[in-house]
């Protein structure tokens, strides 16, 4: 029987990747000293130890393994053990070059970094599923492991491979996904431009092409690299669950803005608990939004379990353009605002920071500076955090609310050739987002095909696609009574990015009572001016894009003034039974969003999670039957006082009519039954 990950910890999980293999062995007793000094209580170990266990093809080098993995056993520290898969060691790629991976431009990426292996490659697929199948057989009995790290960051550094292996998997894909070459003709649209295939065999990947690639081949193609990089981590899961049955598997996901490659959505299904690595954008001054987006997606592919989050940073990270140090209390409240959004652990990249290499520069929870350090001294403080917060573990958020992120959404909005080529899917999605968490309102990131009975309001911006399955699901919402809200350039094509014809929003045109004659996009730096009407009548200014719409149903809320659209609605909401179905047709400006989402809000019945938000002051719940967790973060460089009561787990200090939140401060309240949790949380 499958057991738990986390059977065997007390309370939330704490650690990060341990690399003792870069360290002498002296060091790791002090590294052991120093875990238990910090409340450390699991680390992810032999991530990318394959060329030091494996040296040479068939010498096994052992011994420092079952070392550490004992003396880590000793000091009460569990293990995330991987399958040491990540990269291959330098004889493997010698041996073997056919298994490197080629870019679009037939360049082979040869070893020295990592990830130097074709995801297709049925030699590497045979070599990993060996590695993994012995580390299972030498340590799934050990009772320091918790569970399997299939591989690391999947897919992460080659999200494509051109090579002759991905080319005879991209056709057997698709032999798959159609039966025939005139089905897949037909999907294709090959009538256009002379483009029409007599046999599989004809087919290549989407490689550099005199003008635009055909948009459903570059489509199948996203399709297919999430297939076959699920594929890999299922290959060697499937061999670690036949040796050790009743140890749970997963893999670390990239969800955030930055992951285009993988349909996590998809994959989720496959793990045995969602794990995620998440890193704070440097550039961005709301980069804790980002991170809360962020949570929130891990949780909503989750289909809300509390997931684990396997890696995030101390401090800097070696890999953005400008590297920026986390600030006075940043690190902590980066952790707890997971944790507080869903996430039963906080874990990170790495323990000790590298000497050498090409992450020497990455933060570690064990600086190049030493314990004499604040980075050390937040260490040691978010592990007595952690340690206290272990009453949350097991507990869920809840919210009446979603955003919705897709996948297959995102791949197909940002295909060459449309009106516009300034879209950013993620980016159009984390717009709205913003709204919400300025609101004070937490939503949980969902895909279009989740199941939506338990949500009174749905928004899904910028849904690209709107073949049947998603147009069908989300209009359920509106029968149920609840409040649907997308927005331009939504249900535009069906699944092989064909336009759906009859006026766009296409899917959705009928359920909103909408028709759009023709997009009018608008050039960098235009803008058109929108009044709104409701509570917060004003006029404001628009980007990126415009359209040319009329009302079939539908009532005008917001209207264009002045220019060509004079007067023509830019946000509609239509009246159904006792639902409410809303378009949003231009790019409102933050504000207006916020305006708007006020509106749907209200609609639904839905309310944020303080009776009286506070500006700057971040606030989740997480609930388990009668007792309530109120997480608030002070994002600002003043005191703020929340009106909250209960016991802070954090200080143990109680409030029995409301706190003080010291600047980048964090609290968490245990409310109880009597928290005074609002009416909007379902239970």
């Amino acid at each position: 029987m499958l057991r738990a990950w986390n059977d065997q910890l007390t309370g939330l999980a704490y650690g990060g990747d341990y690399n003792p293999e870069q360290w002498p062995s002296e060091v790791w007793d002090e590294d052991i000293r120093l875990m238990n000094e910090a409340g450390v209580n699991l680390v992810s170990l032999a991530i990318f130890a394959w060329a030091t266990i494996e040296p040479n093809e068939g010498e096994f080098h052992w011994e420092w393994l079952d070392d550490i993995v004992a003396r880590l056993h000793g000091g009460g520290v569990r293990i995330a053990l991987a399958t040491a898969t990540a990269s291959p060691p330098p004889w493997l790629t010698m041996k073997h070059p056919e298994i490197l991976p080629v870019s679009r431009e037939g360049v082979v990426l040869n070893q020295g970094g990592r990830q130097s292996f074709r995801i297709s490659s049925p030699v590497y697929r045979g070599y990993a599923v060996g590695m993994a199948r012995r580390m299972a057989e030498r340590y799934g009995d050990h009772p320091a492991l918790a569970l399997w790290h299939v591989d690391n960051e999947i897919g992460c550094h080659i999200p494509d491979d051109f090579s002759e292996d991905a080319t005879v998997a991209f056709r057997a894909w698709l032999r798959e996904r159609y039966g025939s070459i005139d089905a897949l003709n037909e999907a294709w649209g090959t009538a256009f431009w002379s483009q029409k295939y007599g046999d599989f065999e004809h087919i290549l990947p989407p490689l550099p092409a005199p003008t635009y690639p055909n948009p459903t081949q570059q489509l199948d193609w996203r399709r297919y690299t999430s297939d076959v990089h699920k594929e890999y981590y299922l290959a060697i899961r499937d061999v670690l669950r036949e040796v050790t049955p009743e140890v749970p598997a997963t893999t670390n996901f990239m969800l955030g803005t930055g992951n285009r490659h993988a349909d996590y959505a998809d994959w989720a299904s496959g793990m045995d608990v969602i794990a995620n690595d998440h890193y704070t954008r440097a550039h961005d001054p709301e980069r804790h939004v980002e991170l809360a987006f962020a949570a929130d997606l891990s949780r909503g592919v989750g289909c809300g379990a509390p997931w684990l989050l396997m890696e995030h940073s101390t401090s800097a990270v070696n890999w953005q353009p400008r590297n920026r140090a986390k600030g006075p209390g940043e690190m902590v409240r980066n952790s707890l605002s997971h944790v507080a959004r869903g996430a039963d652990g906080a874990m990170f990249f790495q323990w000790r920071a590298s000497r050498a290499g090409a992450e020497k520069y990455h933060s570690g929870m064990v600086p190049h500076a030493g314990t004499d350090s604040q980075v050390w001294r937040n260490t040691v403080e978010l592990g007595a955090a952690l340690a206290a917060l272990g009453p949350v573990r097991g507990s869920r958020v809840e919210s009446r609310a979603a955003v919705v992120f897709d996948y297959p959404s995102l791949w197909g909005l940002e295909l060459d050739s449309h009106p516009t080529n300034d879209l950013l899917y993620p980016d159009l999605v984390l717009d709205w987002y913003r709204a919400f968490f300025h609101e004070g309102v937490v939503v949980d990131v969902v895909s279009p095909l989740a199941d939506l009975s338990g949500y009174d309001l749905v928004v899904a911006p910028n849904l690209y696609l709107g073949d049947a399955p998603r147009a069908e699901n989300l209009a359920g919402v509106v029968e149920r009574g609840g409040v649907f809200a997308t927005t331009w350039f939504s249900g535009i094509v069906d699944e092989s990015d064909h336009v759906i014809l009859g006026g766009y929003p296409g899917a959705f045109a009928e359920l909103l009572g909408v028709r759009t004659e023709e997009f009018c996009p608008l050039q960098s730096g235009e803008r058109v001016r929108v009044r709104l009407n409701g509570a917060d009548a004003a006029d404001v200014a628009c980007g990126t894009w415009s359209e040319r719409t009329e009302l079939r149903g539908a009532r005008a809320y917001a209207t264009y003034v002045g220019g060509d659209l004079d007067g023509l609605p830019a946000v509609t909401e239509r009246a159904v039974g006792e639902g409410h179905a809303w378009y949003v047709g231009t790019d409102l400006p933050i504000e207006a969003k916020r305006s708007v989402v006020r509106e749907w809000l209200a609609q639904a019945g839905v309310r944020p999670v303080l009776a009286e938000p506070v500006a700057g002051l971040e606030a989740v719940r997480r609930v388990s039957g009668e007792d309530s967790y109120l997480f608030l973060f002070n994002h600002t460089t003043e005191c703020l006082r929340v009106a909250a009561s209960g016991t802070d787990l954090l200080t143990g200090s109680t409030h029995a009519d409301g706190l003080e939140l010291a600047a980048g401060g964090s609290a968490v309240i245990r409310e109880g039954s009597e928290g005074g949790r609002p009416s909007d949380v379902r239970r």
